[in-house]
């Protein structure tokens, strides 16, 4: 009764949701703070006075929550823990500076950035030539190559744990293809520089798109948004889950010139009409205007990880320099699953992978201090 392409899938696998006990989780790269209270009342109000929408469908262009998240991109340049805050109003840093303004015809919406991908996938991969992307990154990018049937050319990490972009570029130029990975990237942590991307766009075919998922760009990254401007082949996809504490809710978005937007409005109006509903977009605008308080959390997330990169780091760890909200880390002599299981033991989940090349290392969600400092106590026990 099942179709043969079932065979091919290999789903993604999410962070441990635990139902048996309360545990500390630091383990799926939540936002430790919760949303801006004007998000929830938000909410509130629109359930209130504005019942009758409820029963009504949304908007299918998302068209007040584009606008509001390019205004929000403009405040920031794409880079939360580096905006200039002054009261309730958020500019970029000089180095964020966008040399051009968004509008909502740059912006796409969609049910959280996992059917982001998924939509991007459609529109632009071919199942005639291999897609480039890190041996080691996002793994939901190999489970959509799969459900679309998109052949893989998976390159190997450098020794750093960085990225190979030259060997990026040299299999896509050999075989006309496009490139995919997360910037920075997960689960290593390790961001490019603009400077390197612009690099790669320079060089990497420009008949076929180049993909930045920027989903953590927000704790530390340089965003490729000001790249758009020379590179029309650009798509950028980014999240509400992380920066915007929105995992609860489900959105995601792409930025990218207007002509590539609206192919993925193709694609979405084939798939899902209404894929943002009502309450999400009322939610989605009230955490962009709140922008400065989204900021202010990016930045002690950014100063805990350093904290619990240091503290590990003095007792005799490896840990990857990271510019997300998480860091990925090993202990030379005890196993990955090891530190997990003991981890655990003490009420707080952390991530472990059995990939082979990456089994010795744990991925560390950033939490509050409270909550970090409840992991040290833990780590001391091992």
């Amino acid at each position: 009764m099942l179709a043969k392409r079932l065979e091919q899938l290999h789903p993604y696998v999410p962070g441990e949701q635990p139902k048996d006990r309360v545990y500390i989780k630091l383990n799926a790269n939540e936002n430790p703070y919760p949303p801006h209270r004007s998000v929830s009342a938000a909410v509130a109000k629109a359930c209130r006075c504005q019942r009758k929408r409820l029963g009504l469908y949304p908007d299918p262009d998302s068209c007040e929550l584009r606008s509001a998240i390019a205004r929000m991109l403009n405040q920031t340049g794409g880079v939360f823990c580096r905006s200039q805050v002054t009261g309730k109003k958020c500019s970029p840093s000089p180095e964020d500076t966008l040399p051009f303004e968004l509008t909502a015809e740059n912006i796409f919406c969609g049910n959280g950035s996992d059917e982001v991908l998924s939509i991007v996938f459609y529109t632009f991969f071919d199942n005639d030539r291999p897609l480039v992307f890190p041996e080691h990154t996002y793994s939901f990018y190999p489970v959509y190559c799969g459900y679309y049937n998109i052949p893989m050319n998976r390159i190997p990490l450098k020794a750093d744990w960085s990225l190979d972009k030259e060997k990026m570029l040299e299999q896509a130029n050999t075989s006309d293809s496009a490139t995919i990975f997360a910037n920075p990237n997960a689960p290593t942590g390790i961001s490019l520089s603009r400077v390197e991307l612009k690099d790669m766009l320079s060089r990497a075919p420009k008949n076929k798109v180049f993909i930045v998922d920027e989903a953590y760009c927000d704790f530390g990254g340089q965003s490729a948004i000001p790249l758009l401007k020379d590179f029309p082949n650009l798509v950028i996809v980014r999240t509400f889950s992380k920066s915007l504490s929105f995992a609860g809710q489900r959105l995601g978005y792409v930025v990218a010139s207007p002509e590539l937007i609206k192919a993925i409005f193709t694609v979405k109006n084939s798939f899902n009409h209404f894929p943002v509903d009502f309450l999400t977009q009322q939610a989605g605008i009230a955490s962009c205007k709140a922008v400065y308080y989204y900021a202010e959390k990016s930045r002690l997330v950014v100063e805990e990880r350093q904290s619990l990169t240091d503290f590990l780091r003095q007792r005799g760890w490896f840990v990857i320099d990271s510019s997300t909200n998480f860091i990925f880390a090993k202990k030379e002599g005890i196993a990955g699953h090891r530190i997990y299981e003991e981890v655990k033991k003490s009420g707080i989940l952390i991530r472990h992978f059995n990939t082979p090349g990456i089994e010795d290392f744990v991925r560390i969600t950033i939490g509050t201090k409270k909550q970090n400092n409840a992991l040290k106590a833990a780590l001391k026990n091992i």
